[in-house]
């Protein structure tokens, strides 16, 4: 399959919502997928639980975070993006107007990932719920996010279940919730 080839379910007018939970994207799909949503004008849901998608996969689908004005939910858990997908999804979180819902979870997302997280978080103005359960994200990276908590205003539910935060890091995350108006 060529890299200009459209995927044919994704040109169907009516396709709102597309699940390929478990299957093996990988990054090639991921690229495949993020050039058709260039022109996709009605998708609002991808779910890619369980795709083996790396960082290359979610740079490319960074580039749909950045120039979507459909998508509003994205589940990526359980893939392997790495510091530098983290980095790019980040990245597309400041400019994107349309995403409210983000699952990351079960990513390897450790304190320096949460950092690239939470500087998203800063600027964005859509986002409701993110999902960053079973994770590594320790004292440090709940640190930044409760900075972020500190200016977000859109922000709605946040899951940290299953990572290593201790009391230091719950103090920041109070901290940032005081702030919060």
């Amino acid at each position: 399959m060529s890299n200009q080839m459209p995927l044919t379910f994704l040109t169907l007018p009516t396709l709102t919502t597309l699940n390929l939970t478990k299957n093996k994207i990988g990054d090639v799909g991921a690229q495949h997928l993020a050039n058709t949503l260039r022109t996709n004008m009605t998708l609002a849901t991808l779910y890619l639980y369980d795709n083996n998608i790396g960082y290359l996969g979610a740079q490319y689908l960074s580039d749909v975070l950045r120039n979507s004005t459909t998508l509003t939910t994205l589940s990526l858990d359980s893939n392997r993006i790495e510091t530098a997908g983290v980095r790019d999804l980040a990245d597309g979180l400041r400019s994107n107007t349309t995403l409210t819902f983000l699952n990351l979870g079960d990513n390897e997302i450790a304190d320096v990932e949460a950092q690239y997280i939470a500087d998203g978080l800063r600027n964005n103005t859509a986002l409701t719920t993110l999902n960053l359960d079973c994770n590594k994200i320790g004292d440090v990276g709940a640190q930044h996010i409760g900075y972020a908590l500190g200016t977000n205003t859109t922000l709605v539910t946040l899951h940290l279940v299953k990572n290593q935060i201790g009391d230091v890091g719950a103090q920041h995350l109070g901290d940032g919730l005081r702030t919060n108006t």
